[in-house]
């Protein structure tokens, strides 16, 4: 058994996380203050340009915080986390790099949080997702504030109040995944996906995702100044991607990026 919270793999600008701790892959503060060093680690990597977010097994995807050790230590439920919140992913500062998360399993409490933090999700078939901290007395500190995001107020608070179990095609009708694939199947896709974007133009992933997250609770009108005030959107309004790719089109070819 792995008392390692998660394995690392980096295939060329890909970065393959595994969260990889005990049965459930379960995630104490120490061991979420590690992903969140790892997570500033690929950040500030230019080699770097995507992850793929993955558990170990084929039952969990992850567990969560570690109730094992919370009963063991006494570690209080607002301890350091690290910056970015529990996982890493809760509210990482200045985090635009592509994140693809391949749930391979049970993803609820903390793990299920996690997952809200990826970009884009892959869910096998017999994930299942929940927020049971009702049952142990425990504020879902990220579904409070991210899930009411994702999904209608009503199924975020039924979820969060009943600790009640979601199935993937539950999570698919609301958009909390994008891909349903067969058991064994969600890394492949990942990968798969990964792939794709990689043959596309670099500048503009950092642009979306930075765009996204600066005008998430902004009204339209005002949006569009943050839009042109955002120094990704700047950036690729000079690039020479740019001129590349319209030049490509008028010639009827791919386009080759450079990424600057």
């Amino acid at each position: 058994m792995s008392d390692s919270p998660f394995v690392l793999n980096q295939v060329g600008p890909v970065l393959e996380i595994t969260l990889s701790k005990g049965k459930a892959n379960a995630i104490s503060a120490e061991d979420s203050r590690k992903l969140n060093r790892m997570w500033e680690t690929f950040r500030d990597n230019p080699e770097l340009r995507f992850a793929i977010l993955t558990g170990k097994g084929e039952k969990f995807f992850s567990a969560g915080w570690d109730l094992k050790n919370v009963a063991d230590t006494g570690e209080e439920s607002d301890s350091d986390y690290g910056a970015g919140g529990f996982g890493g992913l809760n509210y990482p500062r200045n985090f635009n790099k592509p994140v693809i998360c391949a749930v391979n399993g049970i993803a609820f409490g903390g793990g299920f949080e996690i997952m809200l933090g990826c970009d884009i999700i892959v869910a096998e078939e017999h994930a299942t997702f929940a927020l049971p901290e009702i049952n142990v007395g425990v504020l879902p500190d990220c579904g409070v504030v991210k899930l009411r995001r994702r999904v209608p107020y009503h199924v975020a608070v039924e979820m969060m109040m009943t600790g009640r179990w979601m199935d993937v095609e539950e999570a698919k009708h609301w958009g909390l995944v994008n891909h349903i694939v067969p058991k064994g199947q969600g890394l492949k896709k990942a990968r798969e996906i990964v792939e794709k974007l990689t043959a596309g133009p670099p500048l503009l992933y950092p642009a979306i995702k930075q765009v996204l997250r600066m005008t998430e609770m902004v009204p339209e009108n005002e949006a569009f100044a943050v839009h042109d005030a955002c120094s990704s959107v700047e950036t690729v309004n000079r690039s020479e991607d740019m001129k590349e790719g319209a030049k490509a089109f008028a010639e009827k070819r791919e386009p080759e990026w450079k990424g600057k």
